[in-house]
């Protein structure tokens, strides 16, 4: 289905974040991963989250849920025996998963988006893979790959962190479990060194024991460990609120999302210093973000490495500043959904905005009066996208109309209720 977003000066309203994505998957994976019953509570829902949901109630975990919490009876290191998985458009759950797939015999992960996920590469984790013993058929790195594992051994690890730290993530989650010893290695740059802290911490959770290098880039893994069954409570989401608080920065607002913990090890909670830097008026107390938006912002420069999923909305805000923002370290924008940087720019600027793109860098030249809008938007069937040029379409002098924007509910199935609870004027279409 598509979205109609149309010009909205005023914004107002109370709501609460949604649950974080990320630490929803890590908690359903580690939960999986022990041997006894884990309870999480306030569960992410969402497209991503539904497939691990699903592939590891394939692998053999047995899940309840209700309104409040989900109930995970774990299957440890004995994963079932299938032959087939289906992650959806998920990149996160079919790298962790590839890790976890390497303790069964054969699994064919299938290709079911290939003009998304089945275009992004995977060779980094392939090879690592492959140090351990698991034997991985693929297409050119691509899906669908097949991972024959079983007994994949311990032992000295390399990992390139140039693409994704995702990859990384997915050994530090296998690794505990084996019979061996391992040391993992990270070649080249770690990108996104906040969400292995993510990772890091969801894992001290589970009991598990990991002796990391301060610089994120060697690991020690005792081998023979097991995962503690354990309650876990999921934090508000920055990455989806990062497209509600830019709404409201470029809007005349008077905006509250609760929810959202002041210290949150979440990186793109620097939405909240970026925003600061744009000078919007703003507030963050007791987990409540008040944006009071008058429409006016400054531009601002923002090493973007460590906030990978707000930048999009970040450079939504700045289309509206006045002067030119520059966001940089931002390659590994260009390996998501779709490429998030020439991809994206390129509707900005049929919407009217004035963009450029570098290898590694967002350009904005800032236009506070607005842009003329009036156009149909391909949002490349990416979550991001969307939520980033609805923002936009706030404050086009014409409607945006966005192709496929039902694929917000990937990561955010609530966005444009939300929006609309707060007077949004967006519309589905079919």
């Amino acid at each position: 289905m598509d979205v109609i977003v149309r010009p909205t000066p005023v914004l107002e309203g109370e709501i609460g974040a949604l649950s974080s994505k990320n630490y929803t998957t890590r908690y359903l994976l580690v939960a999986a991963l022990s041997e006894g019953t884990s309870t999480i509570y306030h569960p992410a829902h969402s497209e991503d989250s539904d497939a691990i949901r699903r592939c590891i109630r394939d692998l053999g975990a047995e899940l309840t849920e209700d309104e409040e919490k989900i109930v995970i009876k774990g299957f440890g290191r004995r994963p079932k025996d299938i032959k087939e998985l289906n992650v959806g458009n998920a990149g996160a759950v079919l790298r962790f998963l590839m890790a976890v797939a390497s303790l069964c015999p054969e699994v064919t992960f299938v290709n079911t988006y290939p003009d998304s996920l089945g275009k992004r590469p995977h060779d980094d984790l392939i090879d690592a893979l492959g140090q351990l013993g698991v034997e991985v058929e693929h297409n050119e790195g691509r899906l669908p790959i097949t991972i024959r594992g079983g007994k994949p051994k311990g032992g000295r690890i390399t990992v390139s962190g140039a693409v994704s730290s995702q990859y990384l993530s997915a050994l530090l989650f296998l690794t505990p479990l084996l019979e061996e010893d391992s040391e993992i290695i990270v070649l080249n740059d770690l990108k996104s060194k906040v969400v292995v802290g993510q990772t890091l911490e969801v894992l001290e959770q589970a009991g598990i024991i990991v002796h990391a290098a301060d610089d994120y880039m060697s690991f020690k893994v005792p081998g023979g460990q097991s995962y503690e069954a354990k309650s876990y409570t999921v934090q508000g989401d920055y990455p989806g609120s990062a497209a509600v608080l830019a709404a409201a920065a470029v809007t005349k607002s008077d905006v509250k999302i609760h929810r959202l913990a002041e210290h949150s090890r979440q990186g793109e909670r620097a939405i909240i210093d970026v925003l600061r830097m744009m000078e919007a008026p703003l507030t963050h107390e007791n987990g409540t973000v008040h944006v009071q938006g008058n429409g006016r912002l400054k531009a601002v420069e923002f090493d973007g490495d460590a906030a990978t999923d707000a930048v999009l909305a970040m450079v939504a805000a700045a289309v509206f500043a006045e002067g030119t923002s520059r966001f940089y370290n931002v390659e590994n924008l260009r390996y998501k959904e779709c490429d998030r940087i020439t991809d994206y720019l390129a509707e900005l600027s049929r919407a009217g905005a004035k963009v450029e793109e570098r290898r590694d860098e967002i350009i904005v030249h800032g236009t506070p009066e607005g842009v003329a809008g009036g156009v149909t938007i391909n949002a490349h069937f990416d979550h991001r996208v969307i939520m980033a040029l609805t923002v936009v379409g706030l404050r086009a002098a014409e409607p945006l109309l966005i192709k496929d924007a039902h694929h917000v509910a990937k990561s955010y199935p609530q966005y444009f209720d939300h929006l609309r609870a707060l007077g949004a004027d967006v519309e589905w279409v079919k």
